[in-house]
């Protein structure tokens, strides 16, 4: 199935950039020792795959899953074989002590990736996912790039998101937030960034969920009126790569918008997806005639679907790369913009964020309330979307 034409789109985002780039990419891999850190969720497998083909001299990457570890490797030896270089895969949490145990290893890395996130908005619903949401995406982000010093990286990046600019939702914040720790922690290490929408078919996605459904037949569920931009798996590690091996200090990269980038709504894809398929999509009234249906439509070529109105907590019509009060390079590549950042923060407000989480873990209780005062506290602009619905209650 062809991924670009289901979200809408006949050409990679890329291909000039990486072509005019292509030796100074080659020589920084070539000689380079890299740590992926998420190295085997969707994007992170991504990014790993163009390090690897670019054979660098040394790439361990770290995961949570050692399922997805293991059909790391076996994607690559399949597909790519073998790097001069070594290659290791290590099955730990970034915030592990087992983690710390690598990290003192002998030897040092010349790029630490931090691929590692809790990305989905519905992970909002509860006050203990949000917690957990602290935890890998603000704190873990910090302890690793503290590694990265530590180990002489030249280069550590961090993957943001598309919903950190103006959020809507905790996920989002979560990431400004990131964000701003990240401007302290730049005095000490380089460091760069990648804002990039959504991964079409990525682990978790709703068009990932599209497969899901087809093979357990069941219907397609999808909002029809949020406008989301998509790209490719290949062209999230390309965007995670160039930004790390060609960013400067602080820059956040993200895809400029084009006739090749554009908001695409859930349900428009659906429907491009069934045809690719041979089924006619057919709107249903409500979950229970779509779930009803699946067996005779599909008898038909024909395929049920159930297309709503968004009401759920923290979801945004149509999403946005950068604010109008961000400092914007357009001219140093042709697809890619850059936001530039200066060396800004405000120390005391990042201490009184992380003393407020140890105090609200050490209480050992806490409301999702808590959280959500704090993160309006260090992110003004945050306008959260609370509706009491959240994507747990939908099919």
């Amino acid at each position: 199935m062809d991924v670009l034409s289901l979200i809408g789109r006949d050409a990679p985002l890329f291909d000039e950039d990486l072509t005019q780039h292509r030796e100074a990419l080659a020589e920084r891999v070539a000689g380079g020792r890299f740590l992926v850190i998420g190295g085997a969720g969707t994007i992170g497998q991504a990014v790993v795959r163009e390090i690897f083909r670019r054979n660098p001299a040394a790439l361990d990457v770290v995961d949570l899953s050692e399922n997805n570890l293991v059909e790391l490797v076996r994607d690559l030896r399949s597909s790519l074989g073998y790097i001069d270089g070594n290659f290791r895969t290590f099955a730990l949490d970034a915030g592990s002590v087992p983690f710390d145990a690598l990290m003192r290893e002998e030897g040092g890395y010349d790029y630490v990736l931090n691929l590692s996130a809790m990305k989905h908005v519905r992970s909002e619903k509860d006050p203990y996912s949000l917690m957990r949401m602290v935890e890998v995406n603000i704190e873990n982000t910090l302890r690793t790039a503290r590694w990265a010093r530590e180990k002489g990286a030249g280069k550590y990046f961090c993957v943001s998101t598309d919903k950190a600019a103006a959020p809507a939702n905790m996920m989002g914040a979560s990431k400004r937030i990131m964000e701003l720790f990240l401007m302290r922690e730049s005095e000490s290490v380089p460091l760069s960034m990648a804002r990039f929408a959504n991964v079409a078919f990525s682990d978790g996605s709703l068009l990932h969920g599209f497969n899901q459904r087809i093979l357990k037949r069941q219907p397609l569920s999808a909002p029809n009126d949020v406008r989301r931009y998509f790209v490719t798996d290949r062209e999230s590690g390309e965007l995670c790569l160039l930004s790390c091996l060609l960013g400067e200090n602080r820059d956040i990269f993200f895809p400029k918008l084009s006739e090749r980038l554009h908001l695409t709504t859930f349900s428009e894809i659906a429907e491009r997806y069934l045809a690719a398929l041979g089924y006619e999509a057919v709107p249903c009234a409500s979950e229970e005639e779509a779930r009803a249906s699946v067996e005779t439509m599909a008898a038909r070529g024909q395929w049920p679907c159930y297309f709503f109105a968004s009401d759920t907590t923290g979801e945004k019509d149509f999403e946005e790369f950068y604010t109008d009060d961000e400092d914007l390079d357009w001219e140093r590549f042709q697809n890619l913009g850059v936001i530039r950042n200066p060396a800004e923060y405000d120390a005391d407000q990042l201490d009184h964020f992380l003393q407020t989480i140890h105090d609200l873990r050490a209480a050992g209780r806490w409301e999702k309330g808590d959280l959500v005062r704090l993160f309006h506290d260090m992110v003004p602009e945050f306008a959260h979307k609370e509706t009491g619905r959240y994507l747990d209650g939908r099919m």
